[in-house]
């Protein structure tokens, strides 16, 4: 298990800890903060959630060898999903909830920052949703939420294209709050959190859910639209073509795929 859990002075720590795969998640990783996110939602002792990486790295994203030795079931047609569970509990988490994102953020590093509370990234983080690449459509509500904040332009280049962002940028399009050097973002960040522990606990859940409340149904419509597709396209040949070209470190080529 490579998730490090604690709570310190009322905040619920959830630590991606797999530096070596430059914290790529499993199925058992995502189950973990699943968890996390579920005990500290009901638990009156937690006043914030703070999901944290390593040093230069928040994730890297899916690890792909998991992903092709265990397929993941998207959706709530796939039963317990580690994957679908930790989104769910992320999605309808009551407490606030802070980011603190140090080096790339990629994929689903990326998404479940659309619904973290507070996000503050590393100068030289660098975020990307290449789905497209991997032969595979966004999740976690990202086509409808990133076209929302950053307008569709913006939208289409992180969407359609893949292209990567910097941390300015994510502060730009209103992803993150803040940028600061990397060694401050994680001491900032458990500041934030911290706050949460003299405020009126109630009233900061019920102003977390007001806010959220116009956009969580259609946000749950399109998670489990993208999730249906997701799950087709994950055993369909462009995306078979773009793992097997991971795997041999060369560029998938998809001319042959109509």
């Amino acid at each position: 298990m490579s998730i490090k859990t604690a709570i310190v002075h009322h905040v619920a720590t959830i630590e991606i800890a797999r530096p070596e795969k430059k914290n790529a998640l499993t199925l058992d990783m995502y189950q973990a903060m699943a968890d996390a996110l579920a005990q500290a939602n009901v638990n009156d002792d937690v006043r914030a959630v703070l999901i944290t990486g390593q040093p230069g790295v928040f994730t890297s994203g899916n690890d792909l060898e998991d992903f092709v030795k265990r397929p993941p079931s998207i959706g709530p047609e796939g039963g317990d999903s580690p994957i679908w569970a930790f989104m769910q509990a992320l999605l309808h988490c009551d407490k606030p909830v802070i980011a603190a994102v140090t080096g790339g953020a990629i994929g689903i590093g990326t998404t479940m920052l659309l619904h973290c509370d507070l996000v503050y990234v590393s100068d030289e983080a660098r975020l990307a949703m290449p789905f497209v690449n991997l032969g595979l459509v966004p999740e976690f509500g990202a086509s409808y939420l990133v076209p929302l904040a950053m307008g569709f332009p913006k939208a289409a280049e992180r969407l359609l294209l893949g292209d990567p962002f910097t941390a300015a940028e994510a502060v730009e399009c209103g992803i993150a709050n803040a940028v600061l050097p990397a060694s401050e973002v994680l001491p900032h960040a458990r500041r934030i959190a911290e706050r949460f522990v003299h405020m009126a606990p109630q009233a900061v859940r019920d102003t977390k859910r007001l806010m959220r409340r116009p956009q969580r149904e259609s946000v749950q419509q399109l998670m489990l639209d993208e999730a249906r597709i997701f799950s087709q396209k994950l055993g369909g040949p462009e995306a078979r073509e773009a793992m097997q070209a991971f795997f041999e470190k060369r560029k998938p080529d998809f001319s042959k795929l109509g």
